[in-house]
């Protein structure tokens, strides 16, 4: 279904997933919510599925809330974006921070606002040359959500994460990759292949151990070193015991490909 506003396809335990409004940048609308929501829910319930690919059709990433969605104009009565968080993009962001599977975006264009921190959300962000991140939220008198606030002081620091939360400066690519918002860059027409090798590497390693990384680095923000400390010893606890280290050792004893099952 081209017309659909998500694609979905999965190849080599991939989950290939495509925002689809290419005419409006790909903003959001109720409809591609939804049908986002329930792709997730597809990939979560399939154990075949070892890495998430999130992308966009067209020339642009995602450009955010789609704000012809909603009437704003005088005399109209406010519009509650608290709840508008609550029901869709508050979920859709905790559910990529808290993925079983490791996530990849490849940013093919603008991402700005929602659009832009929603690729953040995910593990590893490779973007087109051509792309540029925006936190566009203060131009029209909004704070910058989707976990906005939090990730990026995280990967640029509070001073850059103010200016560009104040600025709405827009970010090329490159630049993004020098001050760590972003993992790598590729050029325009070798990204998704980039990108879909990348998720094909991690599809074929040890997801459970990934889980656990994933989950070690982004608590240590928020904890002191003893508490690390022993997260990590009940993680190395739990990655011990599982089958793919077994089999990861095993393969390197025997000088042999490991077959991971994220077991």
């Amino acid at each position: 279904m081209t017309d659909a506003p998500v694609l979905f396809e999965t190849k080599n335990g991939v989950a290939l997933i495509t925002l689809n409004r290419p005419d409006k940048l790909n903003s959001f609308n109720v409809a591609q919510h939804i049908r986002l929501r329930e792709i997730l829910d597809v990939v979560e319930s399939d154990p075949s599925i070892r890495c998430l690919l999130l992308t966009g059709a067209g020339r642009g990433f995602c450009a955010g809330q789609d704000l012809s969605d909603r009437d704003v104009s005088p005399g109209s009565a406010p519009v509650d974006l608290g709840e508008t968080i609550a029901t869709y993009y508050t979920p859709l962001i905790k559910r990529l921070h808290n993925s079983k599977i490791p996530t990849i975006c490849a940013v093919n264009g603008v991402a700005a606002g929602a659009g832009a921190n929603l690729a953040l959300a995910c593990d590893i962000v490779l973007a087109a040359k051509s792309a540029k991140f925006v936190q566009v939220f203060s131009n029209i008198g909004l704070i910058p959500d989707s976990g906005g606030t939090y990730i990026l002081p995280r990967n640029v620091g509070q001073a850059r994460a103010m200016g560009l939360a104040l600025l709405a400066t827009p970010l090329k690519a490159e630049q993004a990759k020098d001050w760590g918002l972003i993992w790598d860059v590729c050029e325009d027409d070798t990204l998704m292949n980039d990108a879909f090798k990348m998720a094909v590497s991690l599809a074929d390693r040890p997801t459970l151990g990934f889980a656990l990384t994933r989950k070690l680095i982004r608590q240590s923000f928020d904890n002191d070193i003893d508490t690390q400390l022993e997260n990590e010893r009940a993680a190395q606890q739990k990655a011990g015991f599982s089958a793919d280290y077994k089999e990861g050792v095993s393969a390197f004893m025997n000088k042999r490909k490991p077959v991971f099952q994220g077991k």
